[in-house]
């Protein structure tokens, strides 16, 4: 399911995927199929750890980030999920042919 909520993002992001809905900043991203492509990564990646522990395991690979590259985007940038996402969003067959917890070959 997609929602549209513009007032909860900081200035650069548009979306963000909370199991089990995508969550954009403007209406029109909707026809954004590389973003919902990746979002759509993402709830795979949910899925796949169950929820929960996906939102510790990108919390703690985020700070770990923070303390390596002490830069918030780069930390951001270097979580294996979002690594993972960015890398094949614009295939947008990537969920019919990914292997179950592809987001390993992105950690190093």
């Amino acid at each position: 399911m997609i929602l549209v909520f513009k007032h909860i993002f900081p200035k650069r992001y548009v979306g963000l995927t909370f199991w089990p809905l995508i969550i954009l900043k403007e209406d029109g991203l909707k026809q954004d199929e590389v973003l919902i492509n990746h979002e759509k990564i993402h709830l795979r990646q949910q899925l796949e750890l169950l929820i929960l522990p996906f939102y510790i395991w990108y919390f703690v690979e985020w700070l770990i980030g923070i303390l390596k590259y002490r830069n918030l985007n780069m930390a951001y940038r270097n979580i294996s999920f979002e690594k993972e996402a960015y890398a094949n969003e614009g295939s947008l067959d990537y969920l019919s042919n990914r292997s179950p917890y592809a987001f390993f070959g992105y950690l190093f």
